[in-house]
């Protein structure tokens, strides 16, 4: 299985790591090997090819378009027929009142500018975090961080808002209170089809949440994806080993767009976009400051992977159905 790093649009770099490969422009990521019964199940070349964008939103929401839209269309002329864009891909506010003031209805001019880029580009969407206006937005003045996709024709094929909310006080990183401005989502979405597989839809600090990853791959999650904006803190701490695990305990793929860098004097984020296989091992990863990073996606492997360590027939549920319910 081969990743590819990219680096910044018009910053490509014109060497090869990985003998035999000629692709370029791009620099690899070579995994490590798989048990030998476990090697990939076809050419690599005819695997659907998937991008990681990574980001630094500011509170400006035209610029920040301006940057997505860049990447996505390097995407789209490498082949990639679905890009993944970060939690806050729109924007990342001051304070909360900054927050709801830059906020839209998904019916609003914004999501309807990567409606015409996902159409223009030929590319399925997944829009990691949207600062949606929902439709209790008159009752509520709050809204939904809510994770869109987008198929290439750009309509609308699944929407999930997050239902963990990150109120954390983390030293050396700064309070987070996510529930100043915003609503929990009710309910998990359905997997949805793509291109690429079944992806089962969360954000962030949902990945501290494995009951969640499990009930999307008993659901038929094929990829689980995370897009996230972690801090500097716990992101070197746990962003890598969470994601690992997430993809090892659901044997599934996963991928996780990230924001980087300094959104502006309050707020900066880790960085490090990367994509797992259901072994654990991750196969692309994004170099420091935003780019974008490029894997292949195996579902053969996938399958006889879990066949030959059949996890999921061996669950006890009477065991452990209480599972989630609070510390007493």
């Amino acid at each position: 299985m081969l990743g590819f790093i990219i680096r910044p649009p018009h910053q490509l770099l014109s060497f090869l790591l990985c003998p035999g490969l000629r692709i370029p422009r791009l620099s690899v990521l070579c995994a490590q090997p798989r048990p030998r019964d476990m090697a990939i199940s076809s050419s690599s070349w005819e695997l659907p090819l998937v991008a990681v964008c990574q980001v630094t939103s500011t509170p400006d929401k035209q610029q920040n378009f301006k940057t997505c839209a860049e990447l996505v269309r390097e995407a789209a002329r490498l082949g990639a027929c679905l890009a993944f864009l970060p939690e806050a891909f729109d924007f990342i506010a001051r304070d909360p009142e900054e927050t709801l003031r830059l906020s839209e209805p998904l019916s609003g001019n914004l999501l309807g500018e990567y409606t015409q880029l996902a159409r223009e580009c030929g590319l399925w969407l997944s829009l990691g975090g949207f600062h949606e206006r929902g439709q209790d937005w008159k009752q509520t003045q709050k809204i939904y961080n809510c994770h869109v996709i987008l198929n290439n024709k750009g309509s609308v094929v699944a929407t999930y808002r997050k239902t963990h909310l990150c109120d954390v006080e983390i030293p050396g990183q700064g309070p987070m209170r996510e529930s100043n401005s915003t609503i929990p989502g009710p309910s998990l979405e359905s997997p949805v089809s793509t291109p690429a597989g079944k992806i089962g839809l969360a954000i962030c600090y949902d990945m501290r949440f494995p009951e969640l990853s499990l009930a999307l791959v008993q659901a038929g999650a094929e990829i689980l994806t995370y897009p996230s904006a972690f801090g500097s803190v716990t992101g070197p701490a746990h962003w890598e080993v969470l994601l690992r695990a997430r993809a090892i305990e659901t044997q599934c793929y996963v991928v996780a767009a990230a924001q980087c860098g300094r959104h502006h004097e309050k707020r900066a984020s880790y960085g490090h976009s990367m994509v797992v296989d259901p072994w654990g091992t991750v196969v692309a990863r994004c170099s420091e400051g935003p780019g974008l990073c490029l894997a292949r996606i195996d579902l053969g492997y996938l399958r006889q992977l879990r066949q030959n360590l059949p996890v999921f027939q061996h669950r006890r549920p009477d065991l452990y159905s209480s599972l989630g319910h609070p510390l007493s």
